[in-house]
């Protein structure tokens, strides 16, 4: 087998709690905002291999790194495993730090584009408007931006920043 001395390959950074919110948000509009909802354990809506299909798609995954307060998040445990997911652990200092994830996940994409030449394509998985400064940087060094976020929860200014974007719903089959 003959590998390539300069693979082209996929860094894929999550917001994690941002794409699962979107999803409770389709199901109960207004359910993420309540603090009863929020501050307890989650139940998986995640279809994380679909996800992986797509960074896959594109390349190989150099980089498979999610951001959260992971701990509400633990019946994704035997997921995120399987997919050798690198956990990023936020603890958020108060109710009004809510972009500490999209905040880290910019600067860590940015010190790995960087460092790493053969990143060729950033995917990020989230909706949030943050990222489009994300997305003018990686574009401005010569990668390819890609994003994923749920239909309602994501910003058309982050969508039409990136090279593609894929609305989650369109990824995975539709629930029973």
């Amino acid at each position: 087998m003959s590998m390539d001395p300069n693979p082209q390959s996929v860094a894929l950074y999550w917001d994690f709690e941002n794409l699962h919110a979107g999803l409770v948000e389709e199901v109960d509009p207004g359910a993420w905002a309540r603090p009863d909802n929020r501050f307890k354990v989650q139940e998986p809506l995640v279809d994380i291999a679909a996800v992986i299909a797509v960074a896959s798609a594109l390349g190989p995954i150099a980089i498979n790194r999610a951001y959260c307060n992971w701990q509400f998040f633990g019946r994704y445990r035997d997921a995120l495993l399987q997919n050798a997911m690198d956990l990023v652990q936020l603890f958020p200092p108060g109710n009004g730090a809510k972009n500490g994830a999209d905040i880290r996940l910019c600067l860590d994409a940015l010190e790995d584009i960087a460092r790493f030449p053969h990143i060729a394509t950033v995917l990020v998985v989230g909706g949030d408007s943050d990222f489009t400064a994300l997305a003018q940087k990686a574009r401005a060094a010569g990668r390819r931006i890609v994003g994923i976020g749920t239909r309602n929860a994501t910003s058309r200014h982050w969508a039409s920043a990136c090279h593609a974007f894929h609305y989650y719903d369109t990824l995975v089959q539709p629930r029973a």
